[in-house]
């Protein structure tokens, strides 16, 4: 025994092993059933493996926490389609090829399973098992496998449409230090492989339908192929005839429809999970008792009905047992109520900003509604991710953002921030501290209950929802920020645009001192001798003016140390070139051949020489070099302007006017493993053509 015993151990562990052959030579298996007959004891085999297969897939899908974390289920669905359909080839041959003399000897002809199955379901009535039968069919084919082939199809347009929207929030998150390059990564990649989920799954919702279909044939197949096959060639009556075929199709129809009405099932749900993370078995039951209030109201209408001549001990019974239900519920979100102290006075207590001088460069001054999202006992508040910002802002630029100050401030608005820089205001914006921000457009926004402001960063429409009503819209086309999020967001791009009012020249002294350790020669040679700390100070906030990262302390110097004849501005333009790889790699893109591109507006030659010009008139340009760079900005890429290096600084100067956020490269900063793709050329009357 112990011997039989290790042997079958072993043969599992063999298969373990090999695991990446089965899937293949089941499906050569399937191609071997349809040309093999099968004995009816391997069939019944089958039919219960199918049965399980589809019960197991619809489980699952209930437990799994996302679609992703079942991201095989589009060709699963595939090869069980295949399956069963092998399988009802492989039942109508033994059924058709009935083998018996009399028709009471042929209800085992295609194995015990169909037999089981069309003996449990038709019983004595042959009539009221095919009604059986047909409802069961229509439910499958009207209801079920028809919404969810809808629900795929809205799920992958919704998803596809929503992909820009969601990569620019990753974005804004790695620019407002909430998520590192890593994360970021990791969120793009769950973004893409969420696309092509939701597009395999538009696809292969159709064999489910494909599937009902067939299903109804072969069974119209069975019934006119077996009353042939039993008058015309075993000479039974036409009563005898009906009633086997009959019950074995019903039996055969059964043992395939009841697994492809599980995986229907299951391929609805798995496109239904609204984003919920949660698994349905947890989340259903949450939500269900989540409003006491209904729960016992349904009771009580239970005991209205139970005066009326529907029957009363079972109404009795099912309204106590809400109203226990109900009243449990309730209880239970009284406690966690009072367990989520703190509250209003407590956060204002405890608002743990780092310490910072009373003269803070960087202040954000909270309304006494927004207060608790800097209490240091709420998980990700705002000091903890003022961290993180910085830190960012160190890897990414090169500069150390000064301490920001948070302090409430009672003269604002309830739910108003406002951002300062050296005492005066920058920004300010409106968030809710219990709600949720999601931007979507008109169409998608208008029956979306919640308070509508504008998002602070870029001015879109935005609606506030409650967590209850962000669950029901799902993620599939909406992005929802918290409000610490969203202050980051505005933090991040405030000091992004602003960098240059932030570094000091005490500072750069830090930065010089700083530089002393990795190049003391340098800095002993030429810091106070051939270039001073104010030269180096105006160098480094025009090039953050540009957001040109200031990390190669070096080359900074030594180039302008080399340009240290010229004006700041031509000094500034030499040290660009010498960072032409760093400002490059910011606005460098794959094209579909994998070769680096930067992707740009080209400006003609009489624009350029205008420019260089100072009597010229530059009116509407701005408003051109933005029309051009609409294909850029359709695609999610910032817009590039590229121009003579005479010229760049003259343009660059024109666009800030109007607070234009446009990259404006010389051709001299192009490096040459890089190539220019051209998508249009800037005209002299304000308008563009495409290249």
């Amino acid at each position: 025994m112990n011997n039989v015993r290790f042997q079958f151990d072993a043969l599992i562990a063999s298969a373990l092993k090999r695991k990446h052959v089965l899937v293949p030579g089941f499906l050569l298996g399937l191609v071997a059933v349809l040309v093999v007959p099968l004995p009816p004891t391997i069939l019944d085999v089958f039919l219960a493996a199918n049965i399980s297969l589809a019960a197991v897939i619809l489980l699952t899908t209930i437990y799994t926490k996302s679609p992703l974390d079942f991201s095989v289920f589009p060709a699963l669905l595939l090869i069980t389609t295949l399956g069963r359909l092998v399988l009802n080839v492989a039942s109508t041959r033994l059924i058709l090829s009935a083998d018996t003399p009399t028709p009471e000897e042929g209800d085992a002809i295609a194995g015990h399973v169909i037999e089981a199955f069309g003996t449990f379901v038709a019983g004595s009535n042959i009539v009221v098992g095919g009604i059986i039968f047909l409802i069961l069919v229509v439910v499958q084919f009207v209801v079920v496998t028809k919404g969810a082939t809808r629900m795929s199809e809205v799920a992958a347009r919704f998803t596809l449409d929503a992909m820009p929207g969601r990569q620019m929030a990753i974005d804004a998150d790695l620019s407002a230090g909430l998520i590192n390059e890593q994360q970021a990564t990791v969120r793009r990649d769950e973004v893409l492989r969420e696309a092509d989920f939701y597009g395999a799954m538009d696809g292969a919702s159709k064999f489910v339908r494909g599937d009902a279909i067939a299903g109804l044939v072969i069974i119209l197949i069975n019934i006119v192929g077996g009353l042939a096959v039993g008058i015309a060639m075993k000479g039974w009556s036409i009563i005898e005839t009906a009633e086997l075929f009959t019950r074995l199709t019903i039996g055969d129809g059964l043992a395939s429809q009841i697994p492809s009405f599980l995986i229907a099932i299951a391929a609805g749900l798995i496109v239904a999970r609204a984003g919920n993370r949660t698994p349905l078995g947890v989340e259903i039951p949450k939500q269900l008792v989540a409003q006491p209030a209904a729960i016992g109201l349904v009771a009580a209408f239970l005991v209205a009905l139970s005066f009326t001549p529907l029957p009363t001990i079972p109404l009795l019974i099912l309204a106590v047992a809400l109203a226990i239900l109900s009243w449990s519920s309730y209880k239970q979100q009284q406690t966690e109520v009072e367990s989520e102290i703190p509250n209003q006075e407590e956060a204002e207590e405890e608002i743990a900003s780092p310490p910072a001088p009373l003269d803070s460069v960087l202040e954000l001054e909270l309304g006494k509604a927004l207060l608790p999202l800097a209490s240091s006992t709420i998980e990700g508040n705002l000091v903890q991710k003022m961290t993180d910002l910085r830190a960012n802002f160190m890897h990414e630029l090169g500069i150390v953002v000064p301490s920001i100050r948070i302090k409430d401030n009672l003269a604002l608005p309830a739910n108003t921030y406002r951002l300062s820089i050296k005492g005066g205001v920058v920004a300010e914006g409106v968030v809710y501290k219990d709600r949720l921000m999601v931007v979507a457009g008109e169409d998608s926004s208008q029956d979306i209950e919640g308070i509508r402001e504008r998002e602070p960063v870029f001015g879109y429409n935005a609606i506030w929802v409650t967590e209850a009503v962000r669950d029901g819209l799902g993620d599939l086309f909406l992005q929802a920020m918290d409000p610490v999020k969203v202050i980051m967001t505005h933090l991040s791009h405030v000091v992004k645009t602003h960098a240059s009012e932030l570094v000091s020249r005490e500072d750069v002294s830090v930065m010089v001192e700083e530089l002393r350790a990795t190049s003391p020669r340098l800095v002993a040679d030429v810091i106070g001798v051939e270039l001073s700390i104010s030269r180096l100070h105006h160098v480094m906030k025009a090039l953050l003016m540009e957001q040109v990262p200031l990390k190669d302390m070096a080359t900074i110097v030594e180039t302008a140390v080399d340009s240290a004849a010229l004006s700041l501005p031509e000094c500034v333009e030499q040290v660009r070139c010498s960072l032409r790889r760093q400002i490059c790699a910011a606005v460098t893109t794959r094209s579909t051949s994998g070769k680096s591109v930067i992707r740009c507006v080209s400006l003609p030659i009489e624009i350029e020489l205008a420019l260089q010009n100072s009597r010229e008139s530059k009116e509407g340009l701005s408003s051109a070099v933005h029309h051009a760079g609409l294909p850029l900005v359709a695609e999610g890429l910032p817009i590039v302007v590229v121009t003579s290096k005479e010229s760049r600084r003259f343009l660059r100067t024109e666009l800030e006017k109007n607070s234009s956020e446009v990259t404006v490269l010389s051709r001299d900063e192009i490096v040459p493993e890089v190539d220019l793709e051209v998508i249009g050329t800037v005209t002299s009357k304000g308008h563009s053509r495409a290249s």
